[in-house]
């Protein structure tokens, strides 16, 4: 069975210093292995992510590590998508149901944005679909609902739907339409470091 393995990297970054706590961070090629052990042999690899532009040495050799082959590396396909920026003045506030102006401790005069990755679910997406001729089984690790879709075309025309995920975090439109799951937190000792340095 040939196996395609799409990887949403903030959702592993977010998710993984969300359960495990800044600097701690998934290592790709344990992870590789663990879904290897649980779903089979991976005939292809992507790692797709948004960046802010411009070079970042220790992003680009971090980078240059996911495509190396195995056994020194995990041997992803590296695709990279921009940032959106957006300006911030105010945040929806759940308890208060209503929006709430937001403003910068050090001064207000400091302006506020949030960066949001544009194209990786795009990505995602238009990967699964351009080889969905070449593969059996889709590994996807993402928790995000909007790709329910594709992965319900994908079931629907014969492909087998695996998800490596955290328990937390994962959408529930996913969850419904996959054969079987691996769930990554349930296996941190072999896939999270220490905090960096240590």
């Amino acid at each position: 069975m040939r196996r395609l393995w799409l990887i949403d990297a903030s959702y592993i970054f977010a998710t993984s210093q969300q359960l495990y706590g800044r600097g701690n961070y998934v290592d790709y090629l344990l992870l590789r292995k663990l879904v290897e052990e649980r779903f089979g042999a991976l005939w292809r690899g992507y790692y797709l992510n948004g960046v802010n532009a411009g070079g970042n040495e220790g992003r680009d050799r971090f980078h240059n590590w996911l495509q190396t082959a195995r056994p020194g590396g995990p041997q992803l396909i590296v695709k990279l998508y921009g940032l959106k920026s957006e300006a911030v003045t105010a945040a929806y506030c759940v308890e208060c149901e209503t929006k709430v102006a937001v403003s910068c401790p050090h001064g207000s005069h400091h302006q506020l944005h949030n960066q949001r990755q544009k194209g990786v679910d795009v990505g995602l997406a238009t990967t699964a679909l351009l080889h969905k001729e070449r593969f059996d089984a889709l590994v996807l690790t993402s928790g995000d609902g909007d790709l329910a879709e594709v992965v319900e075309h994908l079931s629907e025309q014969g492909k087998r739907i695996e998800l490596a995920v955290f328990s937390q975090g994962v959408s529930s439109d996913l969850q419904a339409r996959a054969d079987d799951f691996l769930w990554i937190d349930h296996h941190e000792e072999a896939v999270h470091y220490g905090a960096v340095g240590a």
